[in-house]
């Protein structure tokens, strides 16, 4: 790792895609890159499927504690990413919370909310855990710590659903002839679902481009976190969240 990003920080290489530990790789990211300026801390985020399509949502465990203006920074640092990669001038940004409702959540939460409705920012207010797969949002932000709980009960989630799909079709002969007849929609079902073709987790907020890969990744999903650390290099990640932090620091003064 420390050599990968060694190569990153002299500039031999465009970014650092690696499948180590989490822990190790954003500590190393951090002592060796440095921060943006305007950036507290690094998050990480990644990519979820939802029925509109995809949602960016950070940070995903970089950050268990958080204060509302590190909530803020996550804002602009998926907004800027989303804005870049997928060309969109104002993708919509969601705090997740338990409940739509101003009046909800804890006080971190409450206050980041207040934070994003004056921040510039396409903020659409509060997304619920539901919300995340219904695309409320294009950008959803939460501290790591809830973050990380839903992305890890989300994926235990999809393999219960593909288990239970393959004991009822795994049933009897009859089952298994509906499961022939199915088996087109099932392997269409099966790659909207990939959580392969969503491999590779942006670490923003650093002076470099880093990619986590899932540590089982196998060829095909490591195949995505190269692709998506290559989109980052391309669509100049790096400035757009400079430039936007640079562009906000004088709205949070005043406030």
């Amino acid at each position: 790792m420390r050599v990968a990003l060694d190569l990153v920080k002299s500039g031999e290489a465009d970014a650092c895609v690696s499948a180590g530990n989490t822990g190790a790789l954003m500590a190393i990211s951090r002592f060796v890159l440095k921060m943006l300026p305007g950036i507290d801390r690094p998050a990480i985020c990644a990519v979820l499927p939802t029925m509109q399509g995809h949602v960016h949502v950070l940070d995903l465990g970089a950050n268990v504690d958080c204060t509302p203006e590190h909530l803020v920074q996550f804002g602009i640092m998926g907004s800027s990413l989303v804005s870049a990669i997928e060309h969109k001038e104002r993708p919509s940004v969601g705090i997740l919370n338990i409940g739509e409702e101003d009046i909800k959540g804890n006080d971190v939460v409450k206050k980041a909310a207040d934070l994003l409705k004056e921040s510039g920012l396409n903020f659409v207010g509060n997304v619920e855990g539901d919300g995340l797969y219904k695309g409320d949002a294009e950008v959803v932000v939460c501290d790591g710590f809830v973050g990380n709980v839903a992305l890890k009960a989300s994926e235990g989630l999809a393999q219960m659903l593909a288990a239970f799909l393959k004991q009822e079709f795994g049933r009897n002969f009859l089952t298994k002839l509906a499961a022939v007849v199915a088996l087109p929609v099932l392997r269409r079902f099966k790659a909207r679902v990939d959580h392969r073709h969503y491999n590779g987790a942006s670490l923003l907020g650093l002076k470099g481009i880093v990619v986590k890969s899932h540590g089982s990744a196998d060829a095909y999903s490591f195949c995505h976190a190269l692709e998506r650390a290559a989109d980052t290099v391309r669509n100049d990640v790096l400035s757009r969240i400079a430039e936007r932090v640079t562009q906000q620091q004088p709205i949070q003064e005043a406030a």
